[in-house]
């Protein structure tokens, strides 16, 4: 797969990123080149990928724009997700890494489902909010829409309405 400067890529662990100038640091008395890989996600951080290791880091394009009504669609399957807390931090952390956006899905669909009968732990609520997160930022970037449109496209997918029981939150509490 080639990557050149100016596409908007995935690196798994990361979300959706901006490929930008390459740049030559030195790094143990060797020169090596990077890519600056600017985050899309309005943080403006930056991070710094060796080009000759960019293959094997699972980078990929974003999804096209025909891709995301099955990932909507995606969202509305009800996945079972383990009940056994190290068991299911297991699993997150390999969808996660994998940089895929079914992958994501899974985790947003399944951790939503957990918070409908329990709060979330911590870890969970992070996993779920970084993964949502990153699934919102690729959907506003392929449609061209806000962060807030595709968020609220998700919601809707999931089937709720209100965020607040996304976020473990009590239906109760006000966010004024």
């Amino acid at each position: 797969m080639m990557f050149n400067i100016g596409n908007k890529v995935v690196y798994p662990s990361q979300g959706p990123c901006l490929i930008g100038a390459e740049e030559s640091k030195i790094v143990a008395g060797r020169t090596i080149r990077f890519y600056r890989l600017t985050l899309l996600d309005d943080s403006g951080d930056a991070v710094f990928i060796p080009v000759d290791k960019i293959k094997a880091l699972r980078m990929r394009h974003l999804m096209g724009k025909s891709e995301i009504p099955k990932l909507l669609n995606h969202l509305e399957n009800t996945v079972t997700t383990s009940k056994n807390w190290k068991q299911r931090a297991i699993d997150n952390l390999k969808l996660m890494s994998s940089g895929s956006a079914f992958d994501l899905a899974e985790i947003v669909e399944s951790l939503t489902v957990l918070s409908e009968m329990k709060a979330l732990s911590l870890r969970d609520r992070q996993t779920l909010d970084k993964a949502k997160k990153f699934l919102v930022c690729e959907i506003s970037e392929v449609t061209g829409e806000t962060k807030n449109t595709a968020e609220e496209q998700v919601d809707k997918a999931l089937g709720r309405k209100e965020p607040e029981k996304i976020h473990g939150l009590p239906e109760s509490v006000s966010h004024n």
